[in-house]
């Protein structure tokens, strides 16, 4: 088991921080519509479909920016790139505070705060730029904990809109953003795995099986958990008739635990194996997405096992982006953008088919039956595509090899760190 002091030491932990920062609050800006969904939905009398579509807008409009975001850091540098992705999301939010006044304004709202759900792949590879290959999981997880933004905007968000009015709440994350771009200023540093490549060179992910593979089960785990932790607030509501705070309290619950746990996801992935930790994942997924849609008369029932959904999705992260630079060591921010777009696009999935199953059904369940069968063939996809995987680039498991040839770009972190 590594020492915490030989992980820290191995590589240089202020960018890893500011990293962590800064993925944290623009995920909590990501979903800011979705923590306010049941004070909207209200102001506009929303039915269940438009609710569905309101909160599902952000996350695809995030998913469609994110790779370009990722070639941008490819030439200008990471931490270039999260400033200037910084500065737009400020402006972005004073756009919201001074003109959203209607449906439509909160849809084009919504097209905005994508511009904070591009931040995941340079997040990730800014962080654990600096770390060598058997500790890129954890310091993908650190990173990844981000994702926590979620618990800072369904825990703030309703009691500031309850207070201030929910239009205010943009004002208000504006300012808040002031804080991870001072931190990332300051304690940022570009790590020196930079390669200069040609387009088709960054781009060429996109013409791999692995890429599409490693897409597509993070439609479940990433878009799991960004399409229901946006939700919940509005299911809570609506389901158990809550107060609109209490929605986002109950909300906290569940994605505090996928947000702490990615991180334990990426550790025990860097000792088992990515493999087999997103097996594990899959199936707890799926059964527990069963169980959430049949246990809708009791709130704690259905709060523990959100809770259990979530630790999964979780880890389930960590474990995928234990992976993604054992895959693509050189070219790990386009190669995560490009699978988080995707993966994401899933996280539109959820939100459309809750409001549609309750509008044509009357009932959730079919919402949550539905995403478990994506669920369970996206674990059937793993287990072929893994024995080649496990030829080629990984060792059994998933494990990150123990004896490899340097590249150039390992060989100048290795230069530097000395």
């Amino acid at each position: 088991m590594a020492r915490p002091t030989n992980f820290l030491s191995s590589g240089h932990w202020p960018t890893l921080f500011a990293s962590f920062l800064y993925f944290d609050f623009c995920f909590a800006v990501w979903v800011l519509n979705g923590a306010m969904g049941p004070f909207i939905s209200e102001s506009f009398d929303l039915t269940p479909a438009q609710k569905g579509f309101m909160i599902s807008v952000p996350i695809l409009a995030g998913a469609l920016m994110r790779f370009p975001l990722g070639v941008l850091a490819q030439y200008i540098g990471r931490k270039n790139a999260a400033m200037v992705e910084m500065g737009l999301i400020v402006l972005a939010l004073a756009f919201g505070y001074f003109f959203v006044d209607s449906y439509d304004g909160v849809l084009a709202m919504s097209v905005l705060l994508g511009i904070a759900g591009a931040s995941f792949g340079v997040a990730l590879s800014l962080g654990s730029g600096w770390y060598p290959p058997q500790y890129k999981g954890l310091a993908m997880g650190l990173a990844g904990a981000g994702n926590s933004g979620t618990v800072l905007a369904v825990l703030f968000a309703p009691p500031l809109a309850m207070r201030y009015g929910w239009q205010s709440v943009y004002g208000l994350a504006a300012l808040t953003m002031l804080l991870p771009m001072i931190v990332m200023w300051l304690c940022a540093k570009e790590p020196p795995d930079r390669e200069h490549q040609t387009f088709r060179q960054h781009v060429s992910c996109l013409f791999e099986k692995d890429g599409w593979a490693f897409s597509l089960i993070y439609v479940v785990t990433f878009g799991g958990f960004i399409g229901l932790s946006s939700f919940l607030p509005t299911y809570f509501y609506d389901q158990f008739k809550v107060t609109k705070v209490e929605a986002g309290q109950l909300t906290m619950l569940a994605t505090l635990m996928g947000s702490a746990v990615r991180v334990l996801g990426g550790y025990i992935s860097d000792r088992i194996g990515g493999v087999n930790t997103l097996t594990g994942v899959l199936a707890m997924v799926a059964v527990s997405l069963v169980l959430c849609g049949m246990a809708g008369q009791s709130v704690a029932v259905t709060t523990l096992l959100f809770m259990l959904c979530f630790a999964a999705l979780g880890a389930g992260n960590g474990a995928l982006f234990q992976l993604v630079p054992l895959r693509w060591p050189l070219t790990t921010a386009v190669a995560g953008s490009m699978i988080g777009e995707v993966g994401a696009l899933g996280g539109g999935f959820i939100p459309n088919a809750m409001g549609l199953s309750k509008q044509y059904s009357g009932t959730y369940l079919w919402g949550f039956v539905s995403f478990a069968l994506v669920a369970l063939a996206m674990l059937f996809m793993l287990r072929v595509v893994q024995i080649r995987w496990t030829r080629t680039w990984a060792e059994n498991g998933g494990r990150a090899r123990t004896q490899f040839t340097p590249t150039p770009a390992q060989k100048r972190i290795e230069k530097v760190r000395a």
